[in-house]
């Protein structure tokens, strides 16, 4: 499992937070599967010139949860033990904090609705041609 992480320092939400959306989603959905290896702390604060701190504190979370596990010799990997696979709806409800974020953002730039949904639609349909 590969998983590029986009960080964004300028983002309101802490980075740490980022990060550990970001695993959430990729767990819920199914692109990070129970035994994936994640990158090594230092090795993805090196990455996105982050303090080592914020990426163990998003680790230690999701391990406290229940997503993710230590294992000695490889460090972290997704839990094998994973709480029964997010439904639809919890899914949804992990996209709608960013979909409100962007609905906001359209309303105060004076978007209407068709416009505003045609974007969003373009940029699904980049991400899923990726």
């Amino acid at each position: 499992m590969h998983i590029d992480f986009d960080i964004s320092p300028q983002d309101t939400l802490p980075i740490y937070r980022q990060i550990v959306e970001q695993l959430r989603r990729g767990i819920a959905g199914g692109q990070c599967r129970p035994g994936d290896e994640l990158p090594s702390v230092r090795a993805l604060a090196q990455l996105h010139a982050i303090n080592p701190m914020t990426v163990s504190k998003a680790y230690s979370l999701l391990e406290a949860e229940g997503l993710l596990e230590r294992r000695r010799g490889v460090g972290m990997v997704v839990a094998s033990t994973q709480p029964l696979r997010a439904g639809k709806g919890e899914r949804l409800a992990l996209l709608q904090p960013a979909l409100q974020a962007a609905a906001s953002q359209a309303v105060q730039l004076g978007l209407d609705e068709q416009a505003a949904l045609r974007l969003f639609q373009q940029c699904l349909q980049e991400e899923m041609n990726k």
